[in-house]
């Protein structure tokens, strides 16, 4: 039997008071209030996440928290190197993420998915195809945190295997669902990944770490057109096979 499509259960000032509310809220959420977040709270979701499962118990994550000047001048650094790519593709050499996120070859159906995720989201902006300058601005709020006022970056021990990723990505989620809890909303960011290179040194982060990512972390802002984008899942059992 088909299941009707899930629907965002909370409005996006809300905090969620239970588990199934915290999934269903969770959004990549692209335009923030400027309001600050507490310290204490942040550093609440940190310890909550940290109970996420890892292999032999090896918490491989490491977080790197930025808010203020710290913040501002790394967007302004990788605003910058975006904007040298656009005057001249060639510099695009000097930046390139340190492991695969997306495959070199795109098939079905993760091309139409990810065709439906980015048109679905420029249409909603207005947005048309050709109209490069509209898509390198909206593509450059990726780098100033889409004003968020706290920007996380995620760091992984070089030393540590592929299923130290595995174990990442779930500490990464309790930290967006634990934000759900608080009343905040995030946006994880593969974006950020082609320029570690100015990253890694600005947030002090020794050579034998990784990039893994970056989020966007704050309070939403409900009025903004682009927060109205909640991207629809398939039906559970497009993708379970019951073994009896």
């Amino acid at each position: 039997m088909s299941q009707a499509p899930l629907q965002n259960p909370l409005p996006l000032s809300s905090p969620a008071t239970d588990v199934d509310s915290a999934i269903l809220s969770r959004m990549s959420v692209r335009a923030y209030l400027p309001q600050a977040v507490e310290r204490e709270k942040i550093a609440h979701i940190l310890q909550v996440a940290s109970r996420a499962p890892s292999g032999t118990n090896t918490q491989p994550w490491r977080v790197y928290v930025l808010q203020g000047a710290s913040l501002k001048s790394l967007t302004d650094k990788v605003c910058a190197a975006h904007d040298a790519i656009r005057a001249d593709p060639a510099v695009s050499a000097q930046y390139k993420e340190e492991y695969d996120y997306y495959p070199s070859n795109w098939t079905e159906p993760y091309i139409g998915r990810r065709r439906e995720n980015g048109w679905g989201l420029y249409g909603l902006l207005g947005i048309e195809r050709g109209q490069k300058d509209r898509m390198h601005e909206q593509h450059q709020c990726n780098f100033r945190f889409f004003d968020a006022p706290v920007g996380l970056v995620f760091t992984v021990d070089r030393v540590l295997g592929r299923g130290s990723l595995l174990d990442y990505g779930m500490f990464v989620q309790n930290v967006m669902l634990g934000a759900r809890g608080q009343g905040l909303h995030t946006c994880p960011q593969a974006a950020w990944n082609d320029y570690h290179s100015i990253i890694l040194p600005h947030i002090g982060a020794p050579a034998d770490q990784m990039m893994v990512c970056g989020m966007a972390m704050g309070y939403a802002d409900p009025e903004a057109l682009i927060n109205r984008f909640y991207t629809p899942r398939d039906a559970a059992e497009k993708f379970t096979t019951w073994l009896d």
